[in-house]
């Protein structure tokens, strides 16, 4: 009974801290995520970076990687009611599948999931003066998907501690398309 009890705390214990290196999955193909992608569904900690207007909404165009394994995105977002264009390259690090860039604040950016063809799951931790944010994203080949990818996308957010509440549904909302 007691070992029970403790195997039942060790997975809430080791939940309390972020760790990279557990999430961190090293078999993604990067040469598959290459390509077009539509943003579906994002969630945050802090809302207002992801609602309308917000400083983190995106709306993505392609992801490509590039030869030294850094990423390159591709997206939109808005400023004073336009569409701003934007290339941003994520840097690899030592972890696979982990990236950083400098943009609204300094950011670590994950891969968490994908199926290469019709979804994938980035994770950013943001530090914007002194002040972390986490955001989770879910980028589709296609601009609407199944209700299939809702269900993953909560669970996935649960794994991250974000609250389902805390999602948005961006399908049919990109006005710079």
């Amino acid at each position: 009974m007691v070992v029970l009890l403790v195997l039942g705390l060790v997975p809430s214990l080791a939940a309390a801290q972020f760790n990279w290196e557990i999430i961190s999955q090293k078999n993604y193909n990067m040469a598959k995520i290459s390509g077009i992608w539509y943003s579906i569904f994002m969630a945050s900690d802090n809302m207002t970076r992801i609602e309308e207007n917000g400083d983190l909404r995106v709306f993505m165009r392609n992801i490509n990687p590039l030869k030294n394994g850094s990423l390159k995105f591709d997206f939109f977002f808005m400023v004073h009611g336009e569409c701003v264009a934007v290339t941003m390259v994520c840097e690899k690090t030592e972890n696979y599948g982990e990236f950083t860039v400098a943009y609204e604040g300094e950011n670590r950016v994950l891969l968490t999931e994908t199926d290469y063809r019709m979804y994938i799951t980035f994770y950013m931790q943001n530090i914007k003066n002194g002040t972390k944010t986490h955001v989770l994203a879910l980028y589709g080949r296609l601009p609407v998907l199944s209700s299939s990818y809702l269900e993953r996308f909560v669970n996935i957010c649960k794994k991250y501690r974000l609250n389902a509440q805390n999602i948005i549904d961006l399908t049919n909302k990109d006005v710079c398309f």
